[in-house]
């Protein structure tokens, strides 16, 4: 696997109060891969495998509402980290990413997460800790959206 440049991306909330040894150690953890447009990064129900850094392009993140029809849930760019669940749990995908604009992505797989942990638990533990505070905001957001959307429904009743 080849070290994956993160100079491009060192200012993501995932490598935030990071020293650049720490970030720099962190760059044999994660591949490069480029997305083209229109083509999947992930299924929702798929088993969870990698979290995901966007370094290029446009991902959006949607999951099933109906059958055929999908929600948009977030648009993200680059900086922007996805997939962050199967990091914290390995449990199955909860939306599907698929790449609006060609994407080039990096992807850190849980394994790699576990024997960095082992191997170096003080930056395992500050890698863990900003993954929890990345998906945290995404809670707290989504939280928000669902109380704007009843608030706007409880309006439109007759």
């Amino acid at each position: 696997m080849a070290v994956a440049n993160l100079e491009a991306v060192k200012n993501c909330y995932l490598f935030k109060e990071m020293t650049e040894a720490e970030i720099s150690s962190l760059a044999g953890l994660f591949a490069e891969k480029r997305v083209g447009e229109g083509l999947t990064v992930f299924l929702e129900h798929m088993p969870g495998e990698s979290l995901f850094l966007i370094r290029k392009g446009i991902i959006r993140i949607s999951r099933m509402i109906s059958e055929g029809d999908e929600k948009t849930l977030v648009i993200l760019g680059p900086e922007d980290v996805f997939g962050e669940m199967a990091i914290l749990d390995g449990g199955p995908r909860a939306a599907t990413a698929r790449v609006i604009e060609e994407a080039s992505l990096l992807s850190l797989n849980r394994s790699d997460f576990e024997i960095l942990c082992d191997q170096n638990p003080r930056l395992g533990l500050r890698l863990l800790s900003n993954i929890v505070r990345v998906f945290s905001q995404r809670v707290r957001g989504n939280s928000e959206d669902y109380r704007t959307m009843l608030l706007w429904s409880l309006r439109a009743k007759p």
